[in-house]
């Protein structure tokens, strides 16, 4: 199978290239709006580079691929408007426009739990504790907590009209990414280790705790991910589908029933399994 990958080089992109790339079944083509030098530990792989907000240049890396995975975007929930409006708008047009353009088959969209981020707002931090009862899945009303998850949301109803109204893409995926992270942070500690060693606080803190007692709910590990848009990239039923991307955490507020369901997602993660970060 051909696959090309956007935004290839950030968090998610990268989880694909550890788990994926060499995976006989696959053929992948990267495109980012930069490359990587050659001692980058991804750097030396086939990269298309291009600014998905331009659609002559991106346009090219679609032909002969049978399926895209969407991850460029703006990824910050304090961007403006403006900071969101060509990667993530217009760039998510210009991959459905290009995918229906080169008949691809299938898109997976890389969306983000900030479609259904002001449920977090409202019930944190009693959300973070073991024993809540928020369970959210692909019927909950969505209630985005900013631009970028606005924008998102925009992207998950311009891939239904493209696979309802279009002969091409025939597949859309949308999965409401939660926290992956990269190798290093790649734990239910990551979040506050690496403010730990930015020193925003110290380990021995509420600031700490809390931090740590979010990502155990909101943690999907690089495995995880790179095993559900595999389970996506294999299947072949759904036309139109939403599936929440986490880890299988005995503390997470977003349902993973529907993934496991229609799509086969099978998660080997739970943020409880882990007491201590991994030494260094």
């Amino acid at each position: 199978m051909n696959v090309l990958v956007t935004g290839s080089y950030g968090r998610c992109g990268t989880a694909l290239v550890d788990h994926l790339h060499d995976d006989p079944a696959y053929e992948f083509t990267y495109l980012n709006r930069s490359d990587r030098p050659a001692d980058d530990p991804y750097g030396g792989y086939d990269t298309h580079v291009a600014d998905v907000a331009d659609y002559e240049a991106v346009r090219p890396a679609f032909d002969g691929q049978d399926a895209v995975v969407h991850l460029a975007a703006h990824p910050y929930t304090d961007g403006s408007w403006r900071d969101v409006l060509e990667p993530n708008v217009v760039g998510t047009y210009n991959v459905l426009e290009a995918a229906r353009d080169a008949e691809v088959e299938s898109v997976v969209f890389g969306s983000t739990n900030h479609v259904m981020g002001m449920y977090e707002e409202e019930f944190a931090p009693d959300l973070y504790d073991p024993g809540h009862d928020l369970l959210l899945d692909h019927t909950d009303p969505v209630r985005p907590d900013s631009y970028y998850g606005a924008s998102k949301s925009f992207g998950e109803d311009l891939g239904r009209y493209y696979v309802e109204d279009c002969e091409y893409p025939r597949r859309f995926y949308a999965l409401r990414i939660c926290s992956v992270r990269m190798p290093e942070y790649d734990h239910p500690y990551g979040d506050a280790e690496r403010r730990v060693h930015e020193g925003e606080f110290e380990r021995d803190s509420e600031a700490y705790d809390r931090a740590v007692a979010r990502m155990k709910g909101m943690w999907h590990s690089r495995r995880d991910f790179a095993h559900q848009v595999e389970c996506c990239l294999r299947d072949d039923t759904v036309t139109f589908g939403i599936v929440n991307g986490v880890s299988d955490n005995d503390r997470r507020w977003f349902s993973v029933q529907h993934a496991r369901e229609t799509i086969g997602y099978d998660p080997q993660d739970n943020g409880e399994q882990w007491d201590d970060p991994p030494s260094e």
